[in-house]
């Protein structure tokens, strides 16, 4: 359940109220120790239904089973417990949660391979597929790698699909028109970066191929929509799958080079998969907003299914805000911080938490040396909200950009309320 902070209250009052303990919320919610409570903050707080002792000799597979469990629920509803780790004999581990998922879906996030490995291990039993981000290609259409294999390793340990994104990037990290252009325009370099690809994929066990070309020039559609074709040609007869990463649309006509060569209906019918990148309203040169206002990721896949079949897509959930200086600049940046260093600066300064009830996402202002400022961010409400909209939807599942922040309560949100549709088993 979600718990809304009211002034007066004590993380102390909240545990007895609930019959859970402290230390339990403060991890379920990614609390420094001693972190004040913020008025209007949102705490996911877990009642578990059953419980059990660990015995000496016990394993998180022993005890699954007997459960009747996998182990990446078992993990799902202990999230200070690790693969790694070994059980300790009368530790007490949450069998079931109280209450009953409302939803089944799938769950994705994309991640760098420099990743904390204690913020990707927390989210690992709960994700589908594994994006890798990213390969790239250079002026010749030969690959740029990455250092994936350690990333590879760790997909196999949790039974994670892992997929491999070719982003249109160039070899300092950066997306380009150009870039993309020259490459769409030669078909010699897209066959030999194809044929990389499919080798890297299937040396490396990837399950597929997630393609994410931004900024291609109208001209260029048809080149891309071509690309698209022959990698799905090549992916299929190898059991592999395409996922493609589109701009947030409205509708079929909408300007602008990051739309342009973006055709919800022709990719929709090419790709196995797609990811709506339903964030970035708020963002960096931006004026202060929600980064995914509720109302427009709403717009954005309610034309998003009239286009393409449901089931193939995947809604893009943020995770991060964003820090203005008030009044708004368009040539002074917004800073981005987690959203767990969100809910601690609020309460290091002293401000309450608001939540938008439109845009569905926290947010809340402070003054410091003369200056005013504006966060916003996402939290459990916001989150909820994404999430039943998907089911409400019939969409495939979500997707998080990315995985790389510590997001502790999102992932005890999920553990209460999705089933996550998993390719494999930890091993």
């Amino acid at each position: 359940m979600i718990y809304v902070v009211k002034p007066g209250d004590s993380l102390a009052q909240i545990a007895r109220e609930y019959g859970v303990s402290e230390a339990r919320i403060r991890s379920d919610n990614g609390l420094l120790v001693e972190q004040p409570l913020v008025p209007g903050q949102a705490l996911v707080v877990l009642i578990p239904q059953q419980t059990y002792r660990v015995q000496t000799g016990d394993t998180l597979s022993n005890i699954a089973a007997s459960a009747g469990m996998t182990v990446a629920e078992l993990l799902q509803n202990n999230p200070t417990v690790t693969l790694e780790q070994p059980l300790v004999p009368g530790e007490i581990l949450t069998l079931r949660l109280a209450g009953e998922k409302e939803m089944t879906m799938t769950v994705g996030g994309y991640v760098y391979p420099y990743v904390n490995q204690t913020v990707l291990e927390r989210s690992m039993p709960f994700l589908t597929n594994l994006f890798v981000f990213s390969y790239g290609f250079r002026e010749d259409g030969t690959l740029v790698g990455i250092q994936d294999r350690g990333l590879l390793a760790q997909g196999r340990a949790f039974g994670t699909g892992m997929m491999l994104v070719l982003a249109s990037i160039d070899e300092n990290g950066s997306f380009s028109s150009r870039h993309v252009s020259h490459f769409l325009k030669d078909e010699t370099r897209q066959n030999r970066a194809l044929e990389a690809l499919i080798q890297e994929i299937l040396e490396k066990g990837y399950r597929g191929l997630d393609v994410d070309f931004e900024y291609i020039p109208e001209e260029d559609k048809e080149a891309f929509f071509a690309f698209l074709g022959k990698a799905r040609d090549l992916l299929h007869p190898n059991g592999l799958i395409l996922q493609v990463a589109l701009a947030p649309k409205t509708h079929a006509d909408q300007p602008g080079l990051l739309y342009a060569a973006h055709d919800y209906e022709i990719i929709g019918a090419i790709a196995d998969e797609v990811l709506l990148m339903t964030y970035e309203w708020g963002y960096t040169y931006g004026p202060p907003m929600a980064v995914a206002p509720l109302q427009k990721v709403k717009a954005v896949l309610e034309y998003g299914v009239s286009e393409i079949p449901p089931w193939k897509i995947q809604m893009g959930i943020p995770n991060y805000g964003y820090h203005w200086t008030l009044p708004y600049n368009p040539n002074q940046q917004a800073s981005i911080l987690s959203n767990q260093e969100a809910v601690l600066l609020a309460a290091q300064e002293g401000a309450e938490i608001h939540f938008d009830q439109t845009a569905q996402s926290p947010t809340f202002r402070y003054i410091q040396g003369g200056e005013t400022h504006q966060v916003w961010f996402e939290d459990a409400r916001s989150i909820q909200a994404k999430l039943r909209l998907a089911q409400e939807l019939g969409l495939h599942g979500v997707t998080y950009w990315n995985l790389m922040r510590p997001f502790a309560q999102n992932w005890a949100l999920l553990s209460e309320l999705v089933q996550v549709r998993r390719w494999g088993h930890i091993v």
